[in-house]
This record gives C-alpha cells, structure tokens and sequence, in this order.
C-alpha cells in the first residue's frame, strides 16, 4: 500500500541486510515514523508496547524477532529464551504463537553455526506469504461486496462497517479485513467504510481512517456505539472485521466491541463476515468464550487520551477525575452462531468446524 505515494509494507529488511524497520503505529495518525529493531529486546517492545499490532503483523514480527535472536546468538538456550520472551509479549494472538514453532521447525534440528542463516531465510518467507495471503483473502471477500453492488442499482454505494484496524497496517500488505475493501475500490466498486473509533486505544480513529484516506477509500468515523443505530437505519450493507484467534468451531476472538457488533448486526439481518488468514485458526480450541485467554491491559489506555493540540504538539490528556479506576479487557469472543461467514485466502465458508475443515482438511 501507498503512504504519500510511496509503497510500504509494515516490516522489511534494512538496506544493511540484518535488521529490520517497522512503522511505528504508536506515532499515528500524526506522525509518519519508522523504527529500526535491531535485537530480541527491541522486537519484544515492538509487539507489547504495540509499536506494530494485529495478528498477522505480530507472527510476521516475532519471526524476525528470532531471527534477530540467532543474529546475537544462536544456541539452543538463546533460542528457547527467545521464544518464551516473544511469546509473553501479546499471547492473544495465535500467529504469534504460529509463527514462533515455524521457526523452531526449522532451526531447532540445525547446528547453531546454521541457524542464522535459515533464521532470515524463514522470517522472510513468513513475510512474503503473508502478503499473498491478504491478498488471496481480499480477492475473496471483495466477491461479496461486488455481488452488493451487482444486485441494485450500479451508482448506489456499498457500505461497509469495520471494527478496530485490520487493513494493511495489521498485516504486511493488504490487511484482512480491508483487503477486500481496497480489492474492491480499485475495481472502480462505490465503497465507503463505517471507522469505528474503537475506544480505548482508538485504532479504527488513529489507523483505520489514516490508511484508507491515505488509499483514498471514501469513509466516516463513527463513535464505537452508531454502529447498531446506522443498522437499525439501513445504512450499512454488511459488517467485515478481522480476529486475533478463531476457534476450529468458528468462535472468533477480535478487538473489545466486537461482540456487541454482531449482536446488533443479527438483530437486524445485516451480513457479518469476518475475515482471517489460516494461521489465525486454532485448532486446539473448540469454545472460544470459555478457552481463549483475554488480555487485560493497562487501566492507563481507558483514563487517559492522546491527540494533537492546537500548537501541533501531540500530548496525552486524563478523561477522568483523579483516583477513578478502570476496567481494561482487550478482546472479546463473538459466537460463531452470529458469524455469517469466515473470508479466508482459501475461499468463504460457514464459521463453523465443517466450514473450516472444509478449506482447511491438511490443517483440521
């Protein structure tokens, strides 16, 4: 994807051939900064203090962090310890978790003179697929939003709600759940796109509406609780959000909000799709809502705010009187009963443990 015009994935190799730059999330909308990770402790800050999010990006940053690892030193201890420090940095996400016994797969036979190698070699590869994979994913999903437009009139616009980033800033390129949208806007579909804000750390408001305007993707901001309003209206034609982990039962854990979406979507007959890559999938998990461990984060991200302020300076302000405490859960699970379908880089199906057996029987 393009920023001012310039392409960019959200993590490649640096001009000198052993790190890596990233583009530091935490900085936007209103700044544009990238950052250069150059060891294990580096990568472990990118991915817990959220320098990078979404699971795709995450799986793809903890491979690199490894292989950054066995840059520095490449036993079987390093190894190991290096692993374990990644893992703990966001353990929500099943690619990260994915993306770490990748890397063991390979490096854990090989002597330590070899590893680092094989390291870069992996974590590029991890890179590289999963910007295939978007892209495979969003050549799928757009097939729903086209079929929208065919069934009315050809100069009315789809609508589209989303929930938190899963655009191209969640992946390496494409992004999951805006990848069918950009699919479809450069096929010269009439999409426009309901941001959430999703509060607390405002991805849809800080990243969301930056990198659809950045593709000109025509889109409003909304505040998290429109959402059920717009549908009751019908204005919005189908919900498309993306997840962090997806039971093989078609249970999907994403961003908190999410499940409230869905309910107010089924309420009122609107299609709610969500849209992953396989690597999300896990399949040692049948009941999300009982077995999917729920981050909870700092209070900090639910009192306080950062914006930028009338002399250009970005500061962070409290929403609340001193003392109040805060409650801060990261992800919900929305039941698969009200998930219309799963959009994978293997085609539509059902959310459930057929459906995804169905796309994925080499995995199930």
């Amino acid at each position: 994807m393009k920023v001012n015009n310039t392409p960019y994935r959200t993590i490649w190799p640096a001009s000198d051939g052993w790190a890596v730059e990233i583009i530091d999330q935490t900085k936007l909308p209103h700044h544009f900064e990238t950052v250069r990770l150059e060891n294990l402790t580096d990568s472990i800050h990118a991915i817990a203090d959220m320098l990078v999010r979404g699971a795709p990006l995450i799986g793809a940053t903890a491979a690199w962090g490894i292989a950054l690892a066995m840059h520095e030193n490449a036993s079987d201890l390093a190894l190991q310890s290096a692993c374990e420090g990644l893992y703990q940095a966001r353990p929500t996400a099943v690619n990260l978790r994915w993306a770490l016994d990748e890397m063991r797969k390979v490096l854990d036979p090989l002597d330590p003179s070899s590893r680092r190698e094989a390291a870069y070699a992996r974590a590029m590869e991890i890179t590289d697929d999963d910007v295939e994979i978007s892209s495979s994913l969003g050549e799928h999903g757009s097939k729903l939003i086209k079929n929208i437009w065919e069934g009315r009139r050809r100069d009315s616009i789809v609508n589209v709600l989303t929930h938190c980033n899963a655009g191209w800033l969640a992946t390496v390129d494409w992004g999951t759940a805006l990848a069918p949208i950009y699919k479809a806007h450069n096929a010269g579909i009439p999409v426009h796109v309901w941001v959430d804000e999703t509060r607390p750390r405002n991805q849809g408001a800080s990243l969301t509406a930056w990198e659809l305007k950045q593709h000109g993707v025509p889109h409003t901001l909304i505040a998290d609780n429109v959402g059920g309003h717009l549908m009751q209206h019908g204005k919005v034609d189908l919900c498309i959000t993306g997840t962090d982990r997806t039971t093989r039962t078609g249970d999907v854990c994403n961003k908190i909000g999410t499940y409230l979406k869905a309910l107010a979507a089924h309420d009122n007959n609107v299609p709610f799709y969500v849209a992953l890559p396989g690597t999300t999938i896990d399949w040692t998990l049948r009941d999300g809502v009982a077995e999917i461990p729920i981050e909870e984060r700092d209070a900090d991200e639910v009192l306080r705010i950062p914006g930028m302020c009338d002399d250009g300076v970005v500061r962070e302000v409290l929403l609340t009187a001193e003392g109040v405490t805060a409650a801060n859960y990261a992800f919900d699970v929305t039941p698969a009963r009200l998930v219309t379908g799963l959009i994978t880089e293997r085609g539509v199906c059902a959310a459930s443990e057929s459906g995804l057996s169905g796309l994925y029987p080499d995995l199930a």
